[in-house]
């Protein structure tokens, strides 16, 4: 039995969206060293703003400036900071109440260490050097044993506004297979595709699982399906991906391997993306050196009948 695998894998994407007028003015106001917050019904000022009152959901368009000082409500220690986070040595996050605000907002300290952290402790914001109109135009706060600052009164109209942000989400882990899937990949660098057959419904599953689906029972038997299959559905990509040399438009398609019950996907080569169709039959191109085929071309055999693949839509 091959040995189970283990890799470091990356799952990233930036996320955009845009904002509504509180947001908008919050994250301009940073741009322009002012914090904004908003005032609810009953006189509270919360800090970030938000669009609905929490406790009424009523809508809430009243902003006011808040100081840029204020005080730790609560606090913990972080050791090892690690990439993205706003500081690169160890530093505190932090809940702070600014002056004039009514909630407190989740932030970075910079300080030498634990010990000169505390709840109750002085803080002023530390702004970037340079500004874009995000939370993080606020580099961190800082200590401060001076007067609470007093804001100039600004009600939310800026020139420029921000409209929208892109956040970045990024999530590394590391992936083990296990034992069915690393046999799976195992067979792959030998240009081979197994599968495995549930002893209960006789399906064959590529790329196993280590059970059954439908049945919920565990799988062992190996079959080698393939090479050759059949498109049972399939998209056209118009829409190029970052990092992927891949002229558009491509067709990207659902494949039932021969003697397999469950389709994989894999990209369609050699035909122009509006010739690929249903019933297509389909074979595997490898390139030098790779674990997995680059992509599949048609065979020139007639197309599948219907019948033949229609459970596996």
């Amino acid at each position: 039995m091959p040995p189970v695998l283990k890799a470091p894998l990356v799952v990233e994407f930036p996320f955009t969206r845009s904002l509504g007028p509180v947001q908008s003015a919050f994250l301009t106001g940073l741009r322009e060293r002012v914090v904004l917050g908003v005032r609810t019904g009953d006189g509270r000022t919360l800090v970030p703003p938000v669009e609905y009152d929490p406790v009424t959901a009523a809508e809430l368009r009243d902003l006011v400036e808040v100081a840029p000082t204020g005080t730790v409500t609560t606090w913990a220690w972080n050791h090892a900071p690690r990439r993205g986070q706003p500081l690169d040595t160890p530093f505190a996050w932090v809940l702070v109440r600014l002056d004039g605000a009514d909630t407190a907002l989740l932030h970075t300290l910079d300080a030498p260490g634990p010990d000169a952290v505390r709840t109750g402790m002085r803080v002023r914001v530390r702004w970037a050097a340079e500004r874009h109109g995000a939370i993080t135009d606020i580099a961190c706060f800082e200590p401060y044993d001076g007067d609470p600052a007093e804001p100039a009164g600004h009600r939310g109209a800026f020139e420029n506004p921000v409209t929208g942000i892109v956040a970045p989400a990024r999530l590394d882990y590391t992936y083990s297979p296990g034992r069915a899937q690393s046999a799976y990949i195992d067979a792959l660098s030998g240009r081979r595709t197994v599968g495995e057959r549930c002893p209960s419904c006789r399906k064959v599953y590529v790329p196993p699982r280590g059970a059954c689906p439908t049945c919920g029972v565990a799988t062992s038997e190996q079959v080698e399906v393939g090479p050759r299959g059949t498109v049972t559905t399939f998209c056209i990509v118009n829409i190029k991906a970052k990092n992927l040399d891949i002229d558009v438009p491509y067709v990207y398609a659902h494949i039932a391997l021969d003697g397999a019950d469950l389709a994989l996907h894999g990209r369609i080569a050699g035909i122009p993306y509006d010739q690929v169709r249903m019933g297509l039959r389909v074979e595997p191109v490898w390139t030098e050196g790779a674990r997995y085929p680059d992509h599949y071309r048609p065979t020139g055999e007639p197309d599948a009948d219907y019948d033949t693949y229609k459970e596996l839509l």
